[in-house]
């Protein structure tokens, strides 16, 4: 649960504190030990297959994983996405004059580029890929194996886990069997499909390096599956298969210095990509809610102190007065070891799971309070902020309305106001309530401060604020 820029950190937990005290993507990502290059893989996981290298049959014949695959690869498609170009709607911007006085560019170029996705729904046509893979798309192909070309109308998509949802026509379809993502285990072997820099589908093979992987940077939900199977760009969106033919990741990133495959990739997990899917069939979008409270991971200290497996459970450092955990009776020393039946890992892992509630749902927390086990349900809200001062369009932000935010009279960040759905503003990840606080590194406090940050040239990242959640969101490469 990071909190909002601009505030102080509360002091971590220390043993013998008589209560308790705590823990934010986009296209072209590169951060964390050389570059982090986004290329993802978007499958539905399942269950850990831990099925081992076949052995050579009676009849002398080599092991191969070839019936496996020629099963489930009819489900894994080729993703082309058409970004940019195309004549504006307003009839002013087509006209040169008028390009040439704003300092508009005289052509629009049309911009191609590919990533793969998973088909995890042959009745409704539905298809997995990753957010960055579709953002700002004017135009989505989907080709499958057997070559068919499909036209795809995007459902919806999520920056904060890189998750996207698209549908085609459900004519003849295979869909890839999701499984179970939590079963996975260092060591189990894996396959990841996709279509590496465009040259047509691909299969690789390795093995379930480690798991529950964050602090990559690159959005700001992160829970990655990290692989040794060779994964590189255009892998984006792609599966992550186990040895029962099942989902259970959606390739996602590469820690790769040359910009290629060095033997370390990332995947989203299946369980958090169906929570992803579930929302944005239903809404569109992902609708985060506010929980009011931040927490940090307990250290072996705390953990011997109040009885908690080593690497579980998240320590709760700090409760909002007026949030919904207060409400419902969270207090500060609180161990939070579940959420909703699945067991807390970490401050990271308490803050996915949260984070990944709609808005209006109800939370079950498990909790040990003084050594005992305790039970309570808490509401997730619908993230609230100060009113803000009028709503104005941007036009570096086209789509979008802005105000600024104040408290006590004085400017505290700019608060996007609406947003048009399918809007250039809305393909960056902007949603409406959302707190702009920073660009590039810089304080944003009023809307002056972040039309002089968009009139800047070079790449732009916004710190942006949502709920209990801080991400990051690239709005120029």
């Amino acid at each position: 649960m990071n909190e909002g820029l601009g505030h102080d950190a509360p002091r971590p937990l220390q043993v013998g504190d008589i209560g308790v005290r705590r823990y934010s993507r986009t296209r072209g990502v590169r951060r964390a030990v050389g570059c982090v290059v986004a290329c993802i893989a978007l499958l539905c996981a399942g269950r850990a297959a831990f099925a081992g290298i076949p052995p050579v049959d009676s009849n002398g014949r080599t092991p191969t994983l070839a019936p496996l695959i020629a099963q489930i690869t009819p489900a894994v498609v080729n993703i082309s996405v058409v970004t940019g170009g195309g004549e504006s709607a307003n009839p002013m911007q087509r006209d040169p004059f008028f390009r040439r006085f704003f300092g508009l560019p005289e052509t629009q170029r049309q911009q191609m580029s590919a990533g793969s996705g998973v088909i995890v729904d042959a009745q409704r046509g539905y298809v997995v890929t990753n957010h960055h893979v579709v953002k700002n798309a004017r135009q989505i192909a989907v080709t499958l194996k057997d070559r068919r070309q499909i036209e795809a109308k995007l459902v919806g998509s999520d920056a904060g886990t890189d998750i996207a949802l698209l549908q085609i026509a459900p004519d003849n379809l295979v869909a890839l069997k999701v499984g179970d993502s939590d079963a996975l285990e260092v060591g189990d072997f894996v396959l990841a499909i996709g279509n590496p820099f465009g040259i047509g589908q691909t299969v690789t093979s390795g093995i379930v390096s480690a798991v529950g992987r964050f602090g990559l940077n690159i959005e700001g939900y992160e829970d990655f599956i990290q692989t040794d199977a060779s994964i590189n760009p255009g892998n984006s969106g792609g599966a992550l298969v186990n040895l029962r033919g099942e989902l259970v990741g959606i390739n996602t990133a590469i820690i790769g210095p040359s910009g290629g495959n060095v033997g370390i990739g990332f995947a989203v997990p299946t369980s958090m990509m169906q929570k992803v899917v579930a929302q944005l069939v239903r809404f569109g979008e992902v609708r985060r809610g506010r929980f009011g409270a931040t927490a940090q991971d307990t250290t072996p200290d705390i953990a011997k102190a109040f009885g908690v497996p080593p690497n579980e459970g998240a320590v709760i450092v700090e409760v909002a007065t007026d949030g919904p955990a207060a409400r419902a009776g969270l207090r500060r020393g609180d161990v939070v070891v579940g959420v909703n039946g699945r067991t807390v890992r970490g401050s990271a892992d308490l803050r996915n799971q949260m984070g990944l509630i709609p808005a209006g749902d109800t939370a079950e927390l498990r909790l040990l309070r003084d050594g005992k086990p305790l039970t309570l349900r808490v509401p997730v809200e619908a993230p609230r902020g100060p009113a803000s001062t009028g709503g104005q369009a941007v036009p570096e932000l086209a789509g979008a309305r802005v105000g600024t935010l104040r408290r006590d009279g004085r400017p505290e960040a700019v608060v996007v106001v609406e947003v048009e759905r399918n809007s250039p503003a809305w393909g960056h990840g902007l949603r409406p309530g959302d707190a702009i606080v920073g660009a590039n590194g810089r304080r944003v406090r009023e809307v002056a401060d972040l039309v002089a940050a968009l009139r800047n040239p070079g790449t732009l990242a916004l710190g942006v604020v949502r709920g209990d959640t801080t991400l990051s969101l690239v709005i120029r490469d």
